[in-house]
């Protein structure tokens, strides 16, 4: 769908205080969040939970991961078809031997489609327990190309670099970039800059979300979840307590700021590459 018929998109951020290890628990909290969307079902168009949602980010919680059979699995299918929109958050399953930080991407049609964290935080020693992923995702959705990422994944420039490709007409690998997040608050600056570094460099909408609250480890979490246009500007942006907001992206802005500032003409070429990764 070229940018001149692509409708506005609309985003909802699910920002919310991640029980510790209580998967069942979460469920019905983060149920009882997205409830409040009832009113508005089919009004939106992308709905966005954090990171771990099941569990928050930790380690231990590897031993209860589910399987893609697994009630986490099928609760985001009932979630997306219930509402009419894509819902979209990772938690942690396991395939065969190894466990993933897996991103799920669910639409009311009854689609799945998933994306395995690539970069696994070694600071607080994720690579040592889960397995990486090897391939970006892209997805189309209400004539949208969307690549969603989770956490630590945004300070690597070059794996969330949008790529130009001359024989396409619509010629960049996506319009939006989703990042879910569990993002202490030491570390707040770095997420906030990092946002609006790849919403500008990658001439995109940035969505993001972060939960709040203080986790099992004694890790503080502001949320600072936003929406940033491509610019760099925040269009929306949720503080320290658990809300659910929604906001419209539009397509005519972003397709006007491609044409009048076409960056990604002068940008450099290049393959994602390097063991077990494909661009």
């Amino acid at each position: 769908m070229t940018a001149e018929l692509r409708p506005d998109l609309r985003i909802t951020l699910v920002q919310g205080n991640t029980r510790w290890h209580d998967p069942e628990g979460n469920r019905e909290h983060y149920g009882a969040l997205l409830a409040l969307l009832a009113p508005l079902a089919g009004q939106t168009d992308v709905v966005i939970l954090p990171e771990t949602f099941t569990s928050g980010f930790s380690n231990d919680a590897i031993f209860r991961a589910e399987g893609m059979d697994g009630p986490t699995v099928a609760w985001i299918r009932e979630q997306s078809a219930r509402l009419g929109a894509a819902v979209t958050g990772s938690v942690q399953l396991r395939v065969g031997e190894g466990v993933y930080n897996r991103l799920l991407w669910a639409t009311p049609d009854g689609g799945l489609q998933y994306y395995d964290k690539r970069h696994l935080f070694r600071y607080g020693d994720e690579h040592l327990r889960y397995a990486a992923g090897s391939e970006r995702l892209t997805v189309e959705w209400k004539g949208w190309r969307i690549n969603p990422l989770v956490c630590y994944d945004l300070r690597f420039p070059v794996f969330c670099r949008n790529r130009y490709n001359v024989e396409r007409a619509d010629d960049l690998d996506f319009d939006l970039q989703i990042f879910v997040a569990n993002w202490p608050s030491a570390r707040a600056y770095p997420w906030r800059t990092l946002l609006r570094a790849r919403a500008i460099e990658n001439l995109c909408y940035v969505a993001a979300v972060n939960r709040v609250g203080v986790d099992g480890n004694e890790l503080h979490y502001d949320g600072d979840s936003a929406v940033i246009d491509f610019l760099g500007q925040p269009q929306l942006e949720v503080r320290n307590s658990e809300q659910v907001v929604t906001t419209t992206v539009s397509a005519a802005a972003l397709a006007a700021h491609r044409a009048r500032f076409p960056a990604m003409l002068d940008a450099d070429a290049f393959t994602l590459g390097g063991p077990n990764l494909q661009g």
